[in-house]
């Protein structure tokens, strides 16, 4: 009879330690999983600051210079298409960040041809509105890294949680899933060719 009480209470105290890890564990992912959402928005935020600055960018450029149409529709075409992409925080699936992050590149390559362009324009490069759109495009850039960055430390830790057992069996049972980052562009690991 005291032998079938001690086996009672060792399964008891079981149930409870595995139920304390259980809600320990799922509200951890809980706040992680939350903590790669925040950092998503801000990531899309600060691609939203950069499309916003962009407009601004292709009026003062057009209002300096005449300028080379085909280079300003390009810039306009991929604005257009970044804006386009949007992903809902709770559905970042590598095929979804992939997309974003293609539009996202197509707009970083056209606003870097227009860069390139607007060398051959003395008189724009000294008009004072196009200075302060090309800082503030330049800092918005720093933000973007910035927050990529966060995310991608983010994702870090909240994989790592997923990951470790015992929360991997909880992770199962209530859904949540490894998660992935940023990655760098195709052929990002060459470094630029730069001719003069």
């Amino acid at each position: 009879m005291k032998s079938r009480y001690l086996v009672l209470i060792v399964i008891g105290v079981f149930i409870l330690i595995l139920g304390g890890c259980g809600c320990n564990g799922y509200n951890n992912m809980v706040n992680l999983d939350e903590d790669v959402k925040a950092k998503w928005g801000n990531v899309q935020s600060d691609y939203q600051r950069r499309a916003d600055l962009i407009p601004n960018l292709v009026n003062t450029v057009k209002g300096a210079a005449n300028f080379e149409q085909e280079t300003l529709t390009k810039v306009m075409e991929a604005r257009s298409k970044a804006t386009a992409v949007n992903i809902n925080a709770g559905e970042l699936t590598p095929e979804k960040i992939a997309q974003f992050q293609q539009a996202q590149g197509e707009l970083s390559g056209a606003l870097s041809r227009l860069l390139v362009t607007v060398e051959r324009y003395p008189e724009l490069k000294a008009n004072q509105n196009f200075l302060d759109l090309q800082k503030q495009l330049e800092g918005t850039e720093n933000r973007i890294k910035v927050s990529r960055n966060d995310f991608n430390t983010s994702v870090q830790g909240y994989n790592s949680t997923v990951r470790k057992f015992p929360n991997n069996l909880f992770a199962g049972m209530f859904g949540f899933r490894v998660r992935d980052g940023f990655k760098a562009d195709p052929g990002a690991e060459r470094a630029p060719e730069v001719k003069f």
